[in-house]
């Protein structure tokens, strides 16, 4: 049987994944978070016109002949406005944020000006407008400033208090649970006996989940048997992902499958054209009346990595409904590759985009079992199936490991 594509594996993951609902967090937590409604300002910025100086508020027709001595009849700060209107000869003392008040058309800033008791004498002209902003300069009451679907940044929770919100609708984060396999596993952090080995895959996958927005829960590590993984895939109902590392192979010790088969899932396919990752597979199941997405990773912790990069991140993006998911970046090889196989391979190396354009240094030794190359690397070079050798200099497709 031929192995799927990459292209077409990644596909069928994300075609029937729908944005997850909503929820209402308070400002202070919304940032990270995936908007799920428009953020349509309330108010006018600035709410009024505002003095863009510390000077007077004047009429600009006062001053067209200068020297000219106003008389002070009030001053205007920020949060403390001036409750009156502007008569001809007049000024308002007036701080930069405060409120201009009505009848005055221009700003003299303070350096400009003498003051003497009760009067102020303006020693050079200002145009009408000056040294205003106008009542919605910035933006306007129902103006749409941010769009769904958005990952919210500081700048995003920045305007959203600006403009009159306290809550914001984000999409709620996938909750994504991680089940381990492997009798030969431990728990990182305690002794290793003979033959046996850190699980330490779920900790990367969690990291990658709460990264990318979603809600990572590790179940646990279970043991090759039918019973240890059925126990622990039932503990997995509330989840709208379950991942599980190990155990996705063809030997004896392989159950995995089989368990996510008795517990209700319909596999969709297994083993893809990819190295390294080839026994990865996927499926779903119907549990507690949603849809629960079943995606099976390697048991060989960098394989699993960068299963995680290429399919689980574009789907927990594809869960919260953002922008753009998944994305490649055009760069060109510093040194040769050789022909490659018939499986795409993803190869760990380092990307410059110091340079124009960008470049890339695949690391000579790609076998899967260094965990130390997939630290150190920052991109993943994608080199087609069957792909002839490429001399330096040859653009290729470069996915970042920004997880």
């Amino acid at each position: 049987m031929a192995l799927l594509p990459v292209s077409v594996a990644l596909q069928r993951i994300l075609e029937n994944a729908t944005t997850l609902s909503a929820e209402t967090v308070d400002l202070l937590r919304a940032h990270g978070r995936t908007l799920a409604s428009p953020v349509i300002s309330k108010v006018d910025n600035p709410p009024f016109d505002a003095s863009a100086m510390d000077g007077y508020a004047v009429r600009a027709d006062d001053i067209a002949s200068v020297p000219a001595t106003l008389n002070l009849v009030g001053e205007s700060g920020a949060g403390h406005p001036f409750d009156g209107s502007l008569g001809k000869g007049e000024a308002v003392r007036i701080f930069t944020g405060g409120r201009v008040p009505d009848d005055a058309d221009a700003v003299v800033i303070q350096e400009n000006t003498t003051a003497s008791g009760p009067t102020v004498t303006v020693l050079e002209t200002a145009k009408c407008g000056a040294n205003i902003r106008p009542k919605g300069q910035d933006f306007a009451k129902d103006e749409c400033l941010i769009e769904p679907g958005r990952l919210l940044t500081a700048r995003d929770v920045l305007i959203s208090a600006s403009c009159g919100y306290g809550e914001l609708s984000v999409v709620r984060k996938p909750v994504v649970a991680i089940l381990s396999s492997g009798d030969e596993l431990v728990t990182p952090g305690n002794p290793l006996a003979l033959g046996q080995i850190s699980g330490s895959n779920a900790y990367g996958l969690a990291s990658v989940v709460e990264m990318v927005g979603g809600k990572a829960r590790f179940l646990g590590i279970a043991r090759d048997s039918l019973a240890s993984l059925e126990e622990f895939i039932s503990a997995a109902g509330d989840a709208d992902v379950l991942v599980t590392s190990g155990g996705a192979s063809v030997g004896d010790h392989d159950l995995v499958r089989p368990a996510l088969e008795n517990a209700g899932a319909k596999l969709d396919f297994y083993k893809i054209a990819m190295r390294p990752g080839k026994p990865l597979f996927f499926g779903s199941r119907h549990v507690g009346g949603k849809l629960q997405y079943c995606l099976g990773l390697p048991g060989n912790p960098v394989a699993a990595m960068i299963c995680a990069r290429v399919f689980l991140v574009p789907l927990i993006g594809r869960l919260l409904g953002l922008e753009k998911p998944f994305q490649a970046i055009d760069a060109a090889l510093t040194d040769p590759v050789p022909a490659n196989g018939p499986r795409e391979h993803y190869m760990r190396g380092l990307l410059d985009v110091s340079t124009s354009p960008a470049r890339v240094t695949p690391f000579t030794n790609q076998d899967s079992g260094l965990v130390k190359s997939l630290q150190r690397a920052n991109c993943l070079v994608v080199i087609p199936a069957d792909a002839p050798s490429l001399h330096a200099g040859t653009t290729v497709k470069v996915l970042r490991l920004d997880i």
